[in-house]
């Protein structure tokens, strides 16, 4: 404490001092990348803007790691991380569809780890696998990453966020999601063109559905669009229809990448991250005047 009946002179040289002292103690010691404050927010990276989400990658630069066809409980894959970050990061699975392979939606791998988060793009154990079974592989492959995130040998040994996992999932894979997203296991589900025969009953995970207006094999008016209206009114959710899209215009790679980026990544990191910095992009703009939007639905504010 200082004695204010010191003369004035020396009182304003220590009160100076003292000001100096805590301006640099500040700047040797920032906060980290994704400090988490009391509002459980984990944010990460420069403040976001439409160009920033629609660029090619994100701030990051991403590494992978194979995982074997021989892991138990599913058909092995890819896991892509981030380097040169900082504390935990959500942890993301992603799953095709019928009759596909890891290679039809690996685009979201280094896609969502260049903005800060471990994704694994899997194989499923046989192509004709039905929802129920992606399902169970979705939970396999999530456990995967539970398990290395403990691993000493795992490149992404103590990189996870074990309490903030994610889904996406591609055509019967969106339907295996929906069933993960009714467990109350995941913070997050983002469905491509969904296909099941059940209904998306129970959803707990709040869910954007990427619907595909000409989808042929998962008819909008029969699958995304009533799985949508299953979807519980108490969390947060979203319908974004690809206008013109055939059945594969959300698996990324092609003309639909701008809004795939700008509200995918908007989704996990707002609802996986907290990071409210992105729920303008979710409920701000005017979403059909998007050429690539023919429909959008959702209950913002988020």
């Amino acid at each position: 404490m200082i004695n204010k009946n010191l003369p004035s002179s020396l009182l304003s040289m220590l009160a100076a001092g003292a000001l100096m002292l805590s301006t640099s103690a500040f700047a040797t010691n920032p906060p980290v990348d994704d400090p988490s404050d009391p509002g459980g927010a984990y944010e990460r990276g420069p403040d976001p803007t439409v160009s920033f989400l629609e660029a090619s990658s994100g701030p990051h630069s991403v590494r992978t790691s194979n995982v074997s066809s021989l892991t138990s409980g599913f058909g092995g894959g890819t896991i892509h991380y981030p380097t040169g970050t900082s504390g935990t990061m959500a942890a993301i699975v992603v799953i095709p569809g019928f009759v596909s392979a890891e290679s039809s939606i690996d685009w979201w791998g280094p896609k969502l780890a260049s903005h800060g988060f471990v994704v694994m793009t899997i194989d499923t154990n046989t192509g004709f696998d039905q929802p129920r079974s992606r399902a169970r592989q979705i939970n396999n492959a999530l456990d995967y990453l539970v398990d290395q995130n403990s691993s000493r040998l795992s490149p992404v040994n103590g990189m996870i966020d074990t309490d903030r996992l994610g889904v996406i999932g591609w055509s019967m894979g969106g339907g295996g999601t929906l069933r993960v997203a009714s467990q109350g296991r995941i913070k997050a589900a983002i469905p491509l063109a969904p296909w099941d025969t059940a209904r998306a009953s129970g959803v707990q995970a709040p869910t954007l559905i990427f619907a595909c207006e000409s989808d042929l094999i998962a008819p909008v008016r029969s699958h995304a669009s009533p799985f949508y209206n299953q979807l519980p009114n108490d969390i947060d959710k979203a319908y974004v229809e690809i206008d013109g899209g055939s059945h594969y215009c959300a698996n990324g790679g092609g003309f639909n990448n701008d809004v795939l980026s700008r509200m995918g990544v908007s989704w996990m990191k707002r609802f996986l991250d907290n990071d409210t910095r992105y729920s303008q992009f979710l409920c701000g703009p005017n979403h059909e005047s998007d050429r690539n939007i023919s429909e959008y639905r959702g209950n913002c504010p988020y």
